[in-house]
């Protein structure tokens, strides 16, 4: 199992290498300057959070946060940048790339032929190496570009699911963790053609930058695992505050909230308006990606109400019966009485109570 626990780790973050040394490669070349080679030595990052975490970890993740996918997210994000930034991502013609891939089959032929009646089946796989090089090399830069930014956030799934586990994270919460991932991935893949493609945005050097700052905010919830696990909850809930046992009982649950309204579809939301109420941009597929993710945020507006006034029912119900609330983490202590601080915090907690209370929902003790 430790061998493959070790299998694991390497082979994952030699796959971030490989991919961040092709987004390396690119700019290179279309660039056409060397010194952009200078951006691989960011790998050097990953590979010495290879051998820490190899040493101290026995190459298992740690709790909350992977430094694996927040340093593979340094290397391949600088590389994306210039490639959508360059004036040579905005236009690409369909005919001569189709003719060059042609082209560029033809001497595969011959130089298969030529290798059979010469230099043997070396000379053949050198020459085919060649070819294929070749052939990749003439396809259209806005091809690359896209098929960069659909590997990365495919391989920042795939990555995170081969990356080994530590002791604070169960499968279930891994498994429930990558589906997150695969709808966030293709909401920000979405997000980020979507818009990129546009004319209008291509002449306007700002929008760019902005737009590729907030698909970078967006990146940072990649490496983070509070989605789906809760934080510990000591059993000295007296001395607990109501926006400690708020966030103790639903801390998943307000990680989601807040990643939608503040990292993903609320600043989605605010670009979308920009482009549509002051450059006065218009498609129907931005139309109907903006009611989405206002859609969303109403929707995620709305949980918030739920969760505080579910919270909110159940601190009063447990105050007048002088019990402290706790978080479902730990058990619930019966006998324990609340200070009277805290019961001055419930006071103005709950100030407002629900106008029923036989609808405030009751627990089993």
């Amino acid at each position: 199992m430790e061998l493959m626990v070790l299998l694991n780790a390497l082979v994952t973050r030699l796959l971030f290498v490989l991919h961040s040394l092709i987004g390396v490669w690119r700019v290179t070349a279309v660039k056409k300057e060397p010194k952009y080679w200078l951006l691989a030595l960011l790998n050097l990052l990953l590979c010495l959070e290879t051998g820490l975490t190899l040493k101290f970890k026995q190459g298992r993740g740690y709790k909350w946060f992977s430094p694996a996918i927040f340093l593979y997210l340094i290397c391949i994000v600088p590389s994306l940048w210039l490639l959508e930034i360059h004036h040579g991502t905005q236009y690409c013609g369909n005919e001569p790339g189709a003719v060059q891939v042609n082209v560029s089959n033809q001497d595969f032929n011959q130089s298969r032929d030529s290798s059979h009646g010469s230099e043997g089946t070396d000379h053949h796989i050198i020459q085919t190496a060649k070819v294929f090089v070749n052939q990749l090399s003439t396809i259209c830069e806005t091809v690359w570009t896209l098929a960069l930014h659909q590997t990365f956030l495919l391989l920042l799934v795939v990555g995170r699911w081969l990356l080994p586990i530590g002791v604070e994270i169960t499968r279930d919460q891994l498994s429930q963790l990558l589906l997150m991932f695969v709808g966030t991935a293709a909401d920000i893949l979405e997000f980020a053609s979507e818009t990129l493609d546009i004319e209008d945005v291509r002449k306007n050097y700002a929008l760019i930058n902005a737009i590729l700052a907030v698909w970078t905010w967006s990146m940072l919830q990649f490496p983070l695992d509070l989605a789906v696990q809760h934080i510990g909850c000591k059993r000295s809930a007296s001395a607990r505050r109501i926006p400690s046992l708020l966030l103790c009982r639903y801390s998943a649950e307000l990680w989601n909230i807040g990643v939608s309204l503040f990292i993903q579809d609320g600043p989605f939301f605010i670009v979308r308006s920009i482009l549509m109420g002051h450059f006065r941009i218009f498609n129907q597929m931005l139309v109907f990606f903006t009611a989405k993710n206002i859609l969303v945020v109403t929707l995620q507006l709305y949980r918030l109400a739920v969760i505080t006034l579910d919270f909110r029912a159940t601190v009063l119900q447990r105050s007048r019966k002088g019990e402290v609330c706790c978080c479902p983490c730990e058990p619930y202590e019966a006998h324990t009485h609340a200070t009277g601080h805290q019961e001055n915090e419930i006071k103005e907690f709950v100030a407002f109570p629900p106008k029923e209370e036989s609808q405030a929902p009751s627990e089993d003790h």
